[in-house]
């Protein structure tokens, strides 16, 4: 347990670090291009960018994404998160909970943290292969209702295991195991990869079982892929890593294919959001919801002013961006 404790810690330092080292490089949302609107008949600040996503009401279409959840140092950032979640009325997705279902530390990933957003969408978070070996469906209805969750987010991590060392290489029968979650806990289930992208194949296989929202978390953000090659001293890891640091699939990719086969299922963007007109962009291809991770984690280790004004800035460019393009 002291491992994942470390690991979670480390993984807060290096996000921050690459954010720091990567502003300069091409991300693949410089390629989406919007058409220019000369004439918009629309009062910019009046444009109403309210939302309902799975059956709950947005103030903004933006979702926190899920970070961090373990490490002691996690608790001041969820507490500014989520206040500024629930100032901004935007919906928030909580770190990995596996760590607070053993006991180790919960970070504030209890029920603090709806008494820190009592109105807004708070999404539990769960890693794919713990439903299979770490957790019975009781202790998953149970990381549900320890922050009174609204949805469960199931994350698809599987290259980014690899890269750990762990060598856990058995994803025999995860998605059933989705399929029984979704049958059994009385809240929606989002399921959304952490880098690589998720394709409209898989996600058409995901809607199939239950699944009620998909989350591309594409290529384009924070390089899981890197951050543990950071961590390691293990020279074949990082041999590894570099061979794989350019794999998956582009969040505006995975956006507008998915949309393009599953035109009704509820879509979030996320993965490479750096502001607000890539979010324009992203609800453009066809996303209902945009969320950011690495880009707020800097304010959000400041303070709940610092979040707040991040994502009024977001909201103020996804204006302009929505009503300056056709």
């Amino acid at each position: 347990m002291t491992e994942i404790l470390k690991r979670k810690t480390d993984h807060i330092d290096l996000v921050l670090q690459q954010r720091l080292e990567t502003k300069a490089q091409m991300n693949p949302w410089d390629e989406v291009l919007l058409t220019h609107n000369a004439l918009p008949e629309i009062d910019i600040q009046r444009f109403n960018l309210s939302s309902e996503f799975l059956g709950k009401q947005l103030s903004l279409p933006f979702l926190i994404s899920s970070m961090t959840g373990g490490p002691p140092e996690a608790e001041n950032i969820n507490a500014h998160l989520a206040e500024a979640a629930e100032e901004l009325g935007i919906a928030m997705g909580v770190g990995s909970q596996r760590i607070a279902l053993l006991n180790a530390g919960s970070s504030g990933l209890t029920y603090n943290i709806r008494s820190w957003a009592p109105n807004i969408p708070l999404y539990s978070n769960l890693g794919a292969l713990q439903l299979l070996h770490d957790f019975s469906m009781t202790q998953i209805q149970r990381a549900i209702e320890m922050i009174e969750a609204d949805a469960l987010i199931i994350h698809l991590n599987c290259l980014h295991e690899l890269m750990q060392g762990d060598w856990d290489t058995d994803w025999c029968g995860i998605l059933v195991a989705i399929e029984s979650v979704c049958a059994y806990v009385d809240v929606p289930v989002i399921v959304k990869e952490v880098g690589m992208g998720i394709s409209a194949a898989t996600a058409m296989r995901l809607v199939n079982v239950g699944v009620k929202a998909i989350d591309v978390a594409g290529k384009g953000g924070t390089n899981f892929i890197d951050v543990e090659a950071s961590r390691t001293t293990d020279p074949r890891l990082k041999a590894m890593a570099e061979i794989f640091k350019d794999w998956g699939i582009a969040t505006p990719e995975a956006v507008s294919s998915i949309r393009a086969k599953l035109p009704n299922i509820p879509l979030i963007a996320s993965g490479g959001i750096r502001h607000g007109l890539d979010a324009a962009k992203a609800i453009k291809l066809g996303a209902n919801v945009v969320a950011q991770a690495g880009p707020v984690l800097q304010a959000a280790t400041e303070s709940t002013q610092a979040v707040v004004d991040h994502f009024e800035f977001m909201e103020h460019v996804l204006r302009i961006g929505l009503a300056c393009s056709e």
